[in-house]
Protein backbone atom coordinates (compact mmCIF):
# COMPACT_ATOMS: atom_id res chain seq x y z
CA UNK A 1 0.00 0.00 0.00
CA UNK A 2 2.83 2.65 1.21
CA UNK A 3 4.64 2.17 -2.21
CA UNK A 4 1.16 2.51 -4.28
CA UNK A 5 0.35 5.86 -2.47
CA UNK A 6 4.30 7.06 -3.28
CA UNK A 7 3.82 6.38 -6.88
CA UNK A 8 0.31 8.10 -6.42
CA UNK A 9 2.48 10.90 -4.96
CA UNK A 10 5.03 11.39 -7.79
CA UNK A 11 2.23 11.31 -10.30
CA UNK A 12 0.78 14.27 -8.58
CA UNK A 13 3.58 16.38 -8.22
CA UNK A 14 3.88 16.10 -12.19
CA UNK A 15 0.22 17.04 -12.41
CA UNK A 16 1.38 20.73 -12.76
CA UNK A 17 3.95 20.38 -14.72
CA UNK A 18 1.70 18.30 -17.51
CA UNK A 19 -0.66 20.92 -17.18
CA UNK A 20 1.57 23.37 -17.74
CA UNK A 21 3.37 22.18 -20.84
CA UNK A 22 0.33 20.49 -22.47
CA UNK A 23 0.52 21.33 -26.13
CA UNK A 24 4.06 22.65 -25.81
CA UNK A 25 7.17 21.50 -27.75
CA UNK A 26 9.98 19.64 -26.59
CA UNK A 27 13.11 19.31 -28.76
CA UNK A 28 15.50 16.81 -27.40
CA UNK A 29 19.34 15.82 -28.86
CA UNK A 30 20.11 12.43 -28.32
CA UNK A 31 23.91 11.38 -29.70
CA UNK A 32 27.57 11.45 -29.07
CA UNK A 33 28.76 8.05 -27.06
CA UNK A 34 25.32 8.32 -24.82
CA UNK A 35 23.45 6.84 -28.14
CA UNK A 36 25.32 3.81 -28.08
CA UNK A 37 24.11 2.60 -24.36
CA UNK A 38 20.83 0.94 -24.99
CA UNK A 39 19.58 0.68 -21.67
CA UNK A 40 19.98 4.24 -21.66
CA UNK A 41 18.25 4.79 -24.99
CA UNK A 42 15.03 2.87 -24.18
CA UNK A 43 14.86 5.02 -20.83
CA UNK A 44 14.89 7.80 -22.80
CA UNK A 45 12.47 6.95 -25.67
CA UNK A 46 10.31 5.55 -23.18
CA UNK A 47 10.14 9.13 -21.81
CA UNK A 48 9.47 10.39 -25.10
CA UNK A 49 6.59 8.42 -25.74
CA UNK A 50 5.41 9.34 -21.93
CA UNK A 51 5.30 13.00 -22.90
CA UNK A 52 3.47 11.97 -26.05
CA UNK A 53 1.36 10.27 -23.97
CA UNK A 54 0.42 13.24 -21.65
CA UNK A 55 -0.26 15.73 -24.28
CA UNK A 56 3.46 17.45 -24.81
CA UNK A 57 5.17 17.21 -28.34
CA UNK A 58 8.60 15.78 -28.68
CA UNK A 59 10.63 16.44 -31.14
CA UNK A 60 13.67 13.92 -31.19
CA UNK A 61 17.17 14.96 -33.12
CA UNK A 62 19.75 12.34 -33.15
CA UNK A 63 23.52 11.90 -33.99
CA UNK A 64 25.43 9.04 -34.23
CA UNK A 65 29.38 10.10 -34.26
CA UNK A 66 30.56 6.89 -32.86
CA UNK A 67 28.87 4.37 -35.49
CA UNK A 68 30.18 6.81 -37.89
CA UNK A 69 33.87 6.53 -36.20
CA UNK A 70 33.46 2.83 -36.70
CA UNK A 71 32.01 2.47 -39.87
CA UNK A 72 35.07 4.45 -41.65
CA UNK A 73 37.48 2.41 -39.42
CA UNK A 74 36.22 -0.54 -40.94
CA UNK A 75 36.79 0.78 -44.68
CA UNK A 76 40.23 1.89 -43.29
CA UNK A 77 39.94 4.90 -43.39
CA UNK A 78 41.13 7.32 -39.91
CA UNK A 79 38.58 10.00 -38.88
CA UNK A 80 40.10 13.36 -38.92
CA UNK A 81 38.51 16.29 -36.71
CA UNK A 82 39.49 20.19 -36.43
CA UNK A 83 38.06 21.48 -33.17
CA UNK A 84 35.83 18.44 -32.73
CA UNK A 85 34.41 19.05 -36.73
CA UNK A 86 34.43 16.03 -38.12
CA UNK A 87 36.34 16.54 -41.73
CA UNK A 88 34.63 15.23 -44.34
CA UNK A 89 35.12 14.39 -47.50
CA UNK A 90 32.60 13.07 -50.42
CA UNK A 91 33.36 9.34 -49.43
CA UNK A 92 32.63 10.53 -45.29
CA UNK A 93 29.38 12.31 -46.12
CA UNK A 94 28.15 9.18 -47.92
CA UNK A 95 29.27 7.31 -44.35
CA UNK A 96 27.86 10.00 -42.55
CA UNK A 97 24.48 9.57 -44.44
CA UNK A 98 23.97 5.98 -44.57
CA UNK A 99 25.13 5.75 -40.85
CA UNK A 100 22.46 8.30 -39.35
CA UNK A 101 20.20 6.89 -41.53
CA UNK A 102 20.70 3.52 -39.86
CA UNK A 103 20.13 5.47 -36.45
CA UNK A 104 17.11 6.80 -37.78
CA UNK A 105 15.28 3.76 -38.75
CA UNK A 106 16.42 2.07 -35.42
CA UNK A 107 15.14 4.75 -33.09
CA UNK A 108 11.95 4.97 -35.09
CA UNK A 109 11.56 1.31 -34.67
CA UNK A 110 12.44 1.28 -30.95
CA UNK A 111 9.71 4.26 -30.05
CA UNK A 112 6.92 1.74 -31.99
CA UNK A 113 8.06 -1.06 -29.80
CA UNK A 114 7.09 1.32 -26.92
CA UNK A 115 3.91 1.36 -28.12
CA UNK A 116 4.67 4.67 -29.55
CA UNK A 117 4.54 6.89 -32.65
CA UNK A 118 7.51 8.38 -34.65
CA UNK A 119 8.50 9.04 -38.24
CA UNK A 120 12.16 9.51 -39.30
CA UNK A 121 12.96 12.85 -41.31
CA UNK A 122 15.94 12.59 -42.96
CA UNK A 123 17.31 14.70 -45.83
CA UNK A 124 15.49 13.41 -48.61
CA UNK A 125 12.43 15.30 -47.06
CA UNK A 126 14.40 18.82 -47.47
CA UNK A 127 13.88 19.98 -43.04
CA UNK A 128 17.26 20.77 -42.69
CA UNK A 129 18.52 23.57 -45.23
CA UNK A 130 22.33 23.78 -45.14
CA UNK A 131 25.01 25.49 -46.41
CA UNK A 132 28.38 25.07 -46.16
CA UNK A 133 30.49 25.88 -43.02
CA UNK A 134 32.88 29.24 -42.92
CA UNK A 135 35.94 27.09 -42.20
CA UNK A 136 34.19 24.69 -45.38
CA UNK A 137 37.69 24.91 -47.17
CA UNK A 138 39.29 22.67 -44.06
CA UNK A 139 36.27 20.97 -43.08
CA UNK A 140 34.76 19.61 -46.41
CA UNK A 141 31.09 18.96 -46.68
CA UNK A 142 30.43 20.67 -43.26
CA UNK A 143 27.65 22.29 -43.16
CA UNK A 144 25.55 24.89 -41.41
CA UNK A 145 21.81 25.16 -40.71
CA UNK A 146 20.42 28.06 -42.88
CA UNK A 147 16.48 27.78 -42.67
CA UNK A 148 14.73 24.87 -41.07
CA UNK A 149 11.18 24.02 -43.03
CA UNK A 150 8.98 23.21 -40.32
CA UNK A 151 5.89 21.97 -41.73
CA UNK A 152 6.67 18.59 -41.91
CA UNK A 153 7.55 18.13 -38.58
CA UNK A 154 4.08 20.46 -37.38
CA UNK A 155 2.04 17.96 -39.41
CA UNK A 156 3.06 15.09 -37.46
CA UNK A 157 2.21 16.38 -34.24
CA UNK A 158 -1.51 16.36 -34.00
CA UNK A 159 -1.42 12.66 -34.37
CA UNK A 160 0.97 12.02 -31.62
CA UNK A 161 3.91 10.88 -33.85
CA UNK A 162 7.24 11.75 -32.79
CA UNK A 163 9.45 13.50 -35.42
CA UNK A 164 12.81 11.95 -35.50
CA UNK A 165 15.35 14.25 -37.14
CA UNK A 166 19.09 13.23 -38.51
CA UNK A 167 21.26 15.96 -38.53
CA UNK A 168 22.26 15.63 -42.34
CA UNK A 169 20.99 18.87 -44.60
CA UNK A 170 21.00 19.75 -48.11
CA UNK A 171 21.13 22.55 -50.03
CA UNK A 172 19.19 20.71 -52.81
CA UNK A 173 21.99 18.57 -54.43
CA UNK A 174 24.39 18.13 -51.80
CA UNK A 175 24.46 16.51 -48.55
CA UNK A 176 26.11 18.09 -45.61
CA UNK A 177 27.41 17.05 -42.37
CA UNK A 178 25.79 18.97 -39.68
CA UNK A 179 26.37 19.45 -35.59
CA UNK A 180 23.57 17.30 -33.97
CA UNK A 181 23.83 20.28 -31.18
CA UNK A 182 23.58 22.96 -33.82
CA UNK A 183 20.80 21.07 -35.26
CA UNK A 184 18.61 20.82 -32.25
CA UNK A 185 19.19 24.26 -31.48
CA UNK A 186 17.93 26.00 -35.13
CA UNK A 187 14.89 23.05 -34.82
CA UNK A 188 14.05 24.24 -31.19
CA UNK A 189 14.26 28.40 -32.28
CA UNK A 190 12.30 27.47 -35.97
CA UNK A 191 9.58 25.87 -33.99
CA UNK A 192 9.47 27.97 -30.81
CA UNK A 193 10.09 25.49 -28.82
CA UNK A 194 9.12 25.71 -24.76
CA UNK A 195 12.28 23.75 -24.17
CA UNK A 196 15.49 22.58 -25.64
CA UNK A 197 17.04 19.57 -24.14
CA UNK A 198 20.67 18.14 -24.49
CA UNK A 199 20.84 14.65 -23.19
CA UNK A 200 24.63 13.57 -22.64
CA UNK A 201 27.55 11.53 -20.76
CA UNK A 202 27.49 14.17 -18.12
CA UNK A 203 25.66 15.28 -15.31
CA UNK A 204 25.33 18.80 -16.66
CA UNK A 205 27.49 21.90 -16.35
CA UNK A 206 30.16 21.12 -13.36
CA UNK A 207 31.82 23.68 -11.34
CA UNK A 208 34.94 21.63 -10.75
CA UNK A 209 35.07 18.84 -13.74
CA UNK A 210 36.10 16.24 -11.60
CA UNK A 211 33.52 16.85 -8.72
CA UNK A 212 30.03 15.15 -9.63
CA UNK A 213 28.50 17.21 -6.86
CA UNK A 214 29.56 20.57 -8.02
CA UNK A 215 26.75 20.26 -10.44
CA UNK A 216 25.36 24.21 -11.26
CA UNK A 217 21.44 23.74 -11.45
CA UNK A 218 20.43 26.76 -12.88
CA UNK A 219 22.62 29.21 -15.48
CA UNK A 220 21.83 32.76 -16.88
CA UNK A 221 22.99 32.93 -20.53
CA UNK A 222 25.43 35.98 -18.94
CA UNK A 223 26.67 33.44 -16.26
CA UNK A 224 27.34 30.26 -19.16
CA UNK A 225 29.35 33.41 -21.09
CA UNK A 226 31.67 33.84 -18.18
CA UNK A 227 32.06 30.31 -17.37
CA UNK A 228 33.13 29.61 -20.86
CA UNK A 229 35.41 32.66 -20.84
CA UNK A 230 37.13 31.76 -16.91
CA UNK A 231 37.84 27.95 -18.84
CA UNK A 232 35.31 26.74 -16.29
CA UNK A 233 32.98 25.38 -19.01
CA UNK A 234 35.53 23.69 -21.92
CA UNK A 235 35.70 21.19 -24.65
CA UNK A 236 33.01 18.96 -25.57
CA UNK A 237 30.63 21.26 -23.38
CA UNK A 238 31.39 24.48 -25.14
CA UNK A 239 29.30 23.50 -28.83
CA UNK A 240 26.33 22.59 -26.09
CA UNK A 241 25.93 25.47 -24.32
CA UNK A 242 26.38 27.56 -27.29
CA UNK A 243 23.41 25.90 -28.94
CA UNK A 244 21.84 26.22 -25.83
CA UNK A 245 22.65 30.13 -25.88
CA UNK A 246 21.50 30.44 -29.26
CA UNK A 247 18.08 28.42 -28.85
CA UNK A 248 17.28 30.75 -26.54
CA UNK A 249 18.28 33.94 -28.53
CA UNK A 250 15.62 32.68 -30.90
CA UNK A 251 12.63 32.16 -28.46
CA UNK A 252 13.07 28.79 -26.66
CA UNK A 253 12.00 29.40 -23.46
CA UNK A 254 14.53 27.43 -21.67
CA UNK A 255 17.22 24.89 -22.45
CA UNK A 256 19.00 21.57 -20.04
CA UNK A 257 21.81 19.97 -20.35
CA UNK A 258 21.53 16.41 -18.60
CA UNK A 259 23.06 12.79 -18.43
CA UNK A 260 21.27 10.47 -20.42
CA UNK A 261 22.50 7.47 -18.53
CA UNK A 262 20.14 8.41 -15.37
CA UNK A 263 16.71 6.76 -15.27
CA UNK A 264 14.00 8.56 -16.83
CA UNK A 265 16.26 11.39 -16.74
CA UNK A 266 14.37 13.95 -19.22
CA UNK A 267 11.04 13.51 -17.07
CA UNK A 268 13.07 13.95 -14.00
CA UNK A 269 14.27 17.13 -15.56
CA UNK A 270 10.90 18.66 -16.83
CA UNK A 271 8.33 17.23 -14.27
CA UNK A 272 10.04 17.89 -11.07
CA UNK A 273 11.20 21.04 -9.18
CA UNK A 274 14.40 19.74 -8.17
CA UNK A 275 15.78 18.50 -11.82
CA UNK A 276 18.56 16.00 -12.59
CA UNK A 277 20.64 18.62 -14.72
CA UNK A 278 21.60 22.07 -16.05
CA UNK A 279 18.54 24.74 -17.05
CA UNK A 280 20.18 27.08 -18.85
CA UNK A 281 17.98 30.29 -19.08
CA UNK A 282 17.69 33.76 -20.34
Amino acid sequence: MEDSIRKADILVEALPYIQAFHGKIIVAKYGGSAIDNPTAMRGILQDLVFLSAVGLRPVLVHGGGPMITKKLSETGKKSKFIDGMRVTDGETIRVVNQELDAVNRRLVTQVKALDGRAEGIGPSRRVILAEPHPRASELGFVGSVKAVHTAPIRALMPHQVIPVISPVGTDGGQLYNINADDVASQVAAHLRAEKLVLLTNVRGILRQASDPHSLISTLSVKEARMLIERGVIQEGMIPKVKACVEALRHGVKKTHVIDAAIPHAMLLEIFTKQGVGTEIVR
